[in-house]
């Protein structure tokens, strides 16, 4: 029996695990029309509450406006960045859970930032601490996808050396979130996540359907649309802007969809917004952006 293909199919579908209760019907998009159903891909438009950092730090918008923000710019998820969490207390997340129901607003993840990168076991094991913990929020929350950085290669130590010590970290926190039902997605971020080659290598020594690849288009340095193609056998939930690299060169958002499309994938393409205009304009152009290209390749 072939296991890895079994992984990598389950991998593909994963993505909308998280959004199958939504119960919208996608018609057959043009592009794989002759496709068997489940290789057509279903893209949805979500939205980062980091697009909205700057007022969110500041507290200038609550996670609750964020919702409606949502709501308002008519996306089908939106990413609850857990930094400006009130708390993570039963109550509130169930409150923030009721809340999003009640206005139509699915939450197509949560996201934190960790760093399994660590030659020490003892953080290591903290890590995986924090992991957990933020995987029961996820479950309280009503989510299936929880986002995790993979962190810096310390000085001194080897990429090799490296990917063992988030592989180390991340098969556990991922048999612990198989319980809950959540997926554990590592970001194409930085660091030991720099490369497509080291979050493969990852992925496959953790060798779970509950890990994944959240799929940040924008972080790769060089050569993105090939790095881009070489994850999104593992992607299980993508975050987008228009510019890739610290040097922000211009990013082809259809040929980026069409690699979505040539590899099946179903599930969020999440505005991340970082662009020097403010957000309150700057995203609903990013968002517009998401949305046609979303209705293009695969249309309600």
């Amino acid at each position: 029996m072939n296991h890895t293909f079994e992984r990598r199919d389950f991998l593909k579908t994963a993505g909308l695990a998280a959004v199958s209760s939504v119960g919208w019907g996608f018609a057959q998009a043009t592009t794989s029309k002759d496709a068997p159903p489940a290789a057509r891909p279903r893209l949805l438009a979500g939205c980062c509450a980091y697009s909205y950092s700057s007022y969110l730090k500041k507290g200038q918008m609550t996670m609750e406006e964020f919702i409606l923000k949502g709501v308002a710019l008519g996306v089908q998820g939106v990413d609850m960045t857990t930094y400006w969490l009130k708390s993570s207390d039963t109550a509130y997340l169930a409150g923030l859970r009721r809340f999003a129901y009640r206005n139509g607003m699915p939450f197509s993840g949560a996201a934190i930032g960790t760093d399994m990168c660590q030659p020490d076991a003892a953080k290591r094991r903290d890590e995986l601490e924090k992991i957990r913990k933020w995987v029961d929020a996820t479950e309280i929350l009503g989510a299936s996808h929880l986002r995790v950085f993979g962190g810096e290669v310390p000085a001194g130590s080897t990429e090799e050396q490296g990917i063992q010590w988030v592989v180390e970290t991340m098969k556990p926190a991922c048999d612990y979130a198989a319980q809950k039902g959540v997926i554990i997605g590592i970001e194409s971020h930085g660091g030991i996540t720099s490369k497509a080659t080291n979050i493969v290598s990852i992925l496959r020594q953790v060798d779970s359907p509950f890990a994944g690849c959240n799929l940040d288009i924008a972080n790769f340095q060089e050569n993105p649309y090939e790095q881009i193609e070489a994850c999104l056998p593992y992607a299980t939930h993508a975050h987008v802007r228009d510019f890739y690299g610290e040097s922000k060169k211009p990013l082809d958002l259809d040929r980026v969809w069409q690699l979505f499309v040539k590899a099946g994938y179903r599930g969020y393409m999440s505005a991340e917004y970082e662009g020097a205009e403010d957000s309150m304009t700057g995203v609903p152009k990013l968002i517009e952006k998401i949305k046609a290209l979303c209705s293009k390749y695969s249309r309600l």
